[in-house]
């Protein structure tokens, strides 16, 4: 007797096909489990052989051997008691031979036969429409959550009994009333909030419109964590695809509520400086995103960044260039999305105050040590510094007249416009994102532009890459001001963008 069913296993952000292969057979009584699998698919068999009794299925006194098939893909986690329960019975006859055809079956088991739910069925749904399956049977736990994947038709069951019934009889369970809908993150404060800070809150409309990284410098109190965390406010929202690619992230990462089974404002994800590597990046035993896998389209803020360990601040340099992190370990490589903006704040020096000598009393030793933190190519990746000066009395008494954060994120919106209609045909969406082999084309300077950018390049002695983020960065002021070609005030704006924050600094950046 042999019967085989659907379902499938997640691999980092990646979905693997797996086909659940029972057979049953005269012989030694026994339960084997094979197929590559993790402790907690192993432990499947006692599971779901106490489901099926609870459910009324008495197994025979035969040899039942499950084989997740393709075997030289670990499998872990516990979706697959669902499928391998409905397999025996299949196998066994209880169920009709073409009641698992065209269905993908995912969900773990209680001993009691509930179904509970699993992390990670978005994307599963989205990999089952892919390869041409029409229903998926998943726990009523997650039934909102796949529905989120359009021409799909979802089934959830809340236990063993009403699976086996479905199958049966075709007859779809009741659904529970449970809500649905989108997560809505609030907004932290709006930029109308911030006094004075014109330069700052320029360079983080210039981020936003481009989607660049930005670095906060100034001391304490001066509103480096006000505007950071105000940007998410003027980012464009997401569009519906990227609502569903950070989801389904969130959904791997178990982070989906029942009630709110799609992400759709940018994130933000501020970690405290003691953060481990793993946690930032991803991986642990079992593979999970880490923070910037879970700031996917949104913002990555580091706040007190020299605090942070140098080689926790240096995992950052891979994925801010590739835009994804992959994590490889002996059973494989796994690989997540992280297209994040980065945005940093930092003071100085230990006491803050640095270069106002009347307030700093750090030694030179200590300010360069404190500074070094930060090392040079995480700089060379950042590609806008903005310099944060103490207010004046008179600046916090000028409250009126502020620009909201609407205001600006109109702006944002039109030059993100811009970008797209100008791109549509490419990879990429943003200035940030813009591809050396393609910088001839988009950012042409004309003779006198070329002369005054050279001049900068010698002076500063910038290196390639950070004289492509300027270029990047004029583009995008370009953008702004609705310019199709960029001149000499967008590159001098840009190269100002990149030495605002020089004065705190020993060394360029």
């Amino acid at each position: 007797m042999y019967s085989t069913i659907a379902s499938a296993a997640v691999c980092g952000m990646e979905i693997v096909m797996v086909h659940v292969e029972v057979d049953i057979a005269q012989g030694l009584p026994g339960f084997i489990l094979v197929g590559y699998l993790s402790s907690e698919v192993k432990e499947a068999g006692e599971r779901v052989r106490i489901a099926l009794k609870n459910a009324g299925v008495t197994l025979p006194p035969m040899r039942i051997t499950v084989n997740l098939s393709p075997a030289h893909i670990k499998k872990g986690g516990t979706a697959f008691d669902l499928p391998i329960a409905l397999g025996i019975l299949k196998a066994l006859g209880e169920l009709p031979p073409e009641s698992t055809e065209g269905i993908l079956a995912v969900g773990e088991l209680s001993l009691n036969g509930t179904v509970n739910p699993i992390n990670g069925v978005l994307p599963l749904v989205k990999k089952a429409k892919e390869e041409g399956y029409l229903r998926c049977l998943v726990p009523e736990g997650n039934r909102q959550e796949g529905r989120m994947i359009e021409g799909m038709d979802m089934i959830g069951v809340a236990d063993l009994d009403e699976a086996i019934a479905y199958l049966k009889t075709g007859r779809i369970p009741e659904e529970q009333n449970t809500s649905c809908g989108e997560r809505e993150e609030a907004i932290q404060g709006d930029f109308q909030e911030i006094v004075g800070q014109g330069a700052a809150k320029r360079a983080a409309e210039i981020a936003a419109a481009g989607f660049h990284n930005l670095l906060l410098v100034g001391p304490p109190g001066s509103g480096k964590t006000m505007i950071a965390k105000r940007i998410p406010g003027i980012l464009p929202p997401l569009t519906e695809e990227e609502k569903l690619e950070v989801s389904s992230i969130y959904s791997v990462a178990g982070l989906l509520s029942h009630s709110h089974t799609l992400i759709s404002c940018r994130p933000f994800m501020n970690p405290h400086h003691t953060i481990t590597a793993q946690a930032l990046v991803g991986g642990g035993k079992v593979i999970q995103p880490g923070m910037i896998s879970l700031a996917h389209k949104g913002v990555l803020f580091l706040d007190e960044l020299p605090e942070f360990k140098m080689n926790t601040i240096n995992l950052l340099r891979q994925p801010l260039e590739e835009k994804q992190v992959r994590i490889v370990r002996l059973e494989g490589s796994y690989a997540f999305p992280a297209d994040f903006m980065f945005v940093g704040a930092m003071n100085p020096c230990p006491c803050g105050y640095y270069p106002n000598m009347k307030r700093c009393h750090c030694t030179a030793s200590q300010i360069r040590r404190y500074q070094n933190h930060v090392s040079g190519p995480i700089l060379d990746r950042i590609d806008i510094c903005a310099g944060i000066a103490p207010l004046e009395l008179k600046q916090l008494e000028g409250k009126i007249g502020q620009e909201d954060s609407r205001t600006i994120r109109k702006r944002v919106i039109k030059a993100r416009q811009i970008q797209e209609e100008r791109y549509r045909h490419r990879s990429y969406c943003c200035n940030a994102l813009l591809p050396q082999k393609d910088m001839e084309e988009f950012c042409r300077l004309e003779k006198a532009e070329k002369e005054f950018i050279g001049q900068a390049y010698t002076r500063m002695e910038m290196s390639v890459r950070a004289y492509q983020r300027v270029l990047r960065v004029a583009r995008t002021i370009a953008d702004l001001d609705g310019q199709e070609k960029i001149s000499k005030l967008h590159l001098a704006e840009a190269l100002e963008c990149r030495m605002a924050g020089e004065g705190y600094w020993e060394r360029r950046m």
